[in-house]
């Protein structure tokens, strides 16, 4: 005599209600720590920070805080001050993340050879990620002082200055030391990166490569690039967002100026939130911001899907 499968399963739910429930939500109890987690710390702040850019929060005006629509948006379009920043954030971003996946790359390729003492050099290529934002800054501030740097009298003497100045109080140039410190702050992400990338490549490939007669530039744009490609997609993306929010070796090299010659979208938010203490208006940059950066991950994502289904 056979027992059917639904008679089966009806005696199995002859247990009792509480017990079928308790079972049922055992997999999200497991989880709840971790969401509840999740909700508190990113979503609810971000709901928060979002509401703001609705409203007029001013700390200095008691009355403050009632809802005002797309207000701070309508003065946000006809900022010039904004504009500016937004135009510093694409040179200050695009120099910043180029050069570093530059010098990167090339750190890479060359610590990707064996040669003796090698683990001491991915060591030491490592310690500039290591060093606290802010203090990194500061050194780089006095590396370009004029009376206590040794740059500006470098640069005099390699002919591309006229003096010794210190070139962060020149409107011209200002912006290329905060773009110079973020560069050697930045270039271990992408040399660690980029090197446990080269060393996942089957190393097949380039001894018959090389028995095919192709030469070392064939090898790296045929096998190397290729299976990097990836990885450059989504380290690319990571970078540009950092830095689009990086705004440490800005306000402490620099301050946004001279003339808000070196303020970026980050540091203009800083001082409109901080320093003239309209979280409302500084809110509705910041949402901005985001949104722009939501857009072009989308665009890289889908850049990186493409490769890999090429793949």
């Amino acid at each position: 005599m056979t027992i059917s499968a639904d008679t089966l399963d009806m005696r199995r739910d002859r247990r009792p209600w509480l017990r079928r429930v308790a079972d049922a939500s055992e997999p999200y109890l497991y989880s709840a720590p971790s969401l509840i987690l999740i909700i508190a710390v990113m979503l609810v702040p971000l709901t928060v920070g979002i509401s703001y850019a609705f409203r007029d929060i001013q700390l200095l005006n008691p009355f403050s805080g009632g809802f005002i629509g797309l207000d701070h948006f309508r003065e946000l379009a006809g900022d010039a001050a904004f504009y500016g920043a937004l135009k510093n954030t694409l040179w200050w971003t695009g120099a910043s993340v180029v050069l570093q996946f530059v010098f990167g790359l090339i750190l890479a390729l060359l610590l990707d050879k064996p040669f003796k003492g090698r683990a001491i050099a991915q060591a030491l290529v490592f310690l500039p990620w290591a060093v606290p934002s802010f203090l990194a800054g500061l050194n780089w501030a006095w590396l370009f002082n004029p009376v206590i740097g040794p740059i500006p009298h470098w640069l005099f003497a390699l002919g591309l200055m006229h003096e010794p100045g210190n070139i962060l109080s020149d409107p011209n140039y200002a912006m290329w030391g905060p773009i110079v410190a973020n560069v050697w702050w930045g270039i271990p992400f992408f040399a660690i990166t980029l090197l446990a990338a080269l060393q996942a490549i089957p190393r097949d490939l380039y001894e018959a490569a090389s028995i095919d007669g192709a030469g070392w530039f064939q090898r790296f744009r045929s096998i190397t690039l290729p299976f990097l490609a990836p990885t450059i997609a989504i380290t690319v993306l990571l970078r540009t967002v950092w830095i689009s929010n990086f705004a440490d070796l800005i306000v402490v090299m620099t301050n946004g100026g001279p003339a808000d010659r070196t303020q970026i979208v980050a540091s203009y938010i800083f001082t409109t939130a901080f320093r003239r203490l309209d979280f409302g208006y500084a809110s509705a940059i910041a949402l901005v911001l985001l949104v722009l950066l939501l857009a072009y991950s989308m665009l890289i994502i889908l850049l990186r899907q493409t490769l890999l289904n090429k793949d």
